[in-house]
């Protein structure tokens, strides 16, 4: 599985709303799995003054996140390979690699 971000622009949403699209990505990631097509939300990042939202789910492939983005009826501008730098960061610590 690889690390895929969803990339959104969402202007004027507010906490609570970003709230209740957390819990509907992470449902949609449960269901998706469920159906044999494993995602799994790891976080988001909100950046408040550009409207910007950044989902980092793992995946077998971005098509995968894409579904899930729209079965959660979260609208994204692109789905992208990413790499989480702080898991990253400390497995290389962990393995004297870093």
């Amino acid at each position: 599985m690889s690390i895929f971000m969803a990339d959104c622009d969402l202007p004027g949403i507010t906490l609570e709303h970003l709230a209740q699209a957390q819990r509907r990505a992470i449902e949609a990631s449960e269901r998706s799995t469920a159906l044999g097509r494993p995602i799994r939300y790891l976080r988001s990042v909100w950046v408040p003054g550009d409207w910007r939202v950044m989902w980092l789910f793992e995946a077998e492939d971005a098509a995968a996140v894409e579904d899930g983005m729209r079965a959660a009826h979260i609208p994204f501008l692109r789905v992208v390979d990413a790499l989480d730098l702080t898991s990253a960061v400390m497995t290389a610590e962990k393995t004297g690699g870093g």
